[in-house]
């Protein structure tokens, strides 16, 4: 991680992802142009906040740590732009699901 990546701590459940970077050529080795590719909805997991406190208080924590790759929605979450790199930042309730290796 970057030095001033470093720093950006997600606060309560919040998750910052980079998302993978989309196919631009196919395996046949044509050029796809920039409105056909698809929203890329994989992402690895760059830091996790504490996790989000209960009703009594106690913190629940965040379901995935460093390093996972994850299922994201298509649509949401807060771009965040550090060192000239695109990052997201989003709830852990709305990350969609987990990859196992």
């Amino acid at each position: 991680m970057a030095g001033a990546l470093k720093r950006l701590v997600p606060l309560f459940d919040r998750v910052l992802v980079e998302r993978f970077i989309a196919e631009t050529k196919t395996k046949g080795g044509v050029l796809i142009p920039e409105k056909a590719q698809g929203k890329v909805v994989n992402a690895t997991v760059v830091a996790v906040g504490p996790g989000s406190k209960n009703e009594n208080g106690s913190v629940i924590p965040v379901s995935v740590k460093v390093g996972d790759t994850v299922l994201l929605p298509e649509y949401g979450g807060t771009k965040v732009n550090v060192d000239d790199k695109e990052y997201y930042l989003f709830r852990d309730g709305d990350i969609l699901g987990k990859w196992e290796s």
